[in-house]
């Protein structure tokens, strides 16, 4: 199923935990878990492990983001793609002693690969957790990963949360958004709750922009598209947004960095101009499962 162009934006729905008079002792609990919440992100976000990632900081906001998101060190988490582990080198350290970090891979039975394609993600999908155990050093780690097609019933309403960071895009070219969020549906725990990234299409982009082959999205078409596989809006907040990002380059997302398409190392005016504008606006929803 493809995104298709949607007419009314939803509305926003504000969740806000509500607190009785007179439970100070609970209240104090709730401030410590906070704090251990906190402090274990900061230091995850702060590791050496991340010498490298460290400068998209600015732009993909990790602590707000994940803040964002209500992930906790205690939970069972999906990142959906990982691709190079930006935010698995996060994700794992944070929740991999209290908690459990699982790699999710596309349904390869779905997926429009050439079978050489769907052996390497196979492999990629088999060696990950021990790739995630060398990038944190926590041999003892809850990591794993799998197949979306690969999950069992024993799987099924286990996870706290999952997260798609800038790829319903790639779901939509490869009309796979169908497999890949009734599987994430299924995985997530009755409360569980789904977070998604994506560059966000301007409001007047016509469809053949904003459905994906450039990798922007239409932000109502998201939002209308977890409504319809089972999920409802809790928040969306412009932590990701860049307002510089007129998202109608003629070359896609890939025109801003880190990509630069269409240009050379030695293109350094060229690319000074586009690392002005900074990397693409991003919308940043979450969602509960129904």
């Amino acid at each position: 199923m493809r995104f298709a162009p949607v007419l009314a934006a939803a509305a926003l729905v504000s969740v806000a935990p509500a607190f009785a008079d007179g439970h100070a002792l609970h209240n104090d609990a709730q401030h410590g878990d906070a704090m251990h919440s906190d402090n274990a992100l900061a230091a995850a976000i702060a590791s050496d492990i991340r010498a490298d990632d460290m400068a998209r900081d600015q732009y993909r906001h990790p602590a707000e983001t994940l803040k964002f998101f209500q992930v906790e060190p205690d939970m069972k988490i999906g990142e959906y793609a990982p691709g190079g582990g930006w935010y698995t080198r996060i994700l794992a350290p944070y929740v991999g002693k209290e908690g459990e970090y699982v790699a999710l891979w596309y349904n390869l039975d779905e997926v429009p690969f050439p079978e050489d394609a769907k052996t390497r993600i196979a492999a990629r999908s088999a060696g990950f957790a021990d790739e995630v155990a060398a990038w944190t050093g926590m041999e003892d780690g809850n990591f794993s990963s799998m197949l979306t097609n690969e999950a069992s019933d024993e799987d099924a309403g286990t996870f706290d949360r999952i997260m798609i960071f800038r790829s319903l895009h790639g779901l939509s070219n490869w009309n796979m958004i169908d497999s890949e969020l009734k599987a994430m549906r299924d995985l997530l725990k009755d409360d569980g709750m789904l977070g998604i990234v994506q560059h966000r299409a301007a409001d007047d982009a016509d469809h053949t922009y904003s459905t994906g082959p450039r990798g922007y999205v239409s932000q109502d078409a998201v939002i209308n598209l977890a409504e319809f596989y089972g999920f409802e809006l809790v928040g969306m907040s412009d932590i990701n947004a860049n307002p510089n990002d007129t998202a109608d380059h003629e070359v896609g997302v890939w025109y801003l960095p880190p990509s630069f398409s269409g240009t050379e190392d030695t293109d350094t005016q060229e690319r000074a101009a586009r690392l002005a504008i900074g990397e693409s606006d991003r919308m940043t929803l979450l969602f509960r499962k129904k």
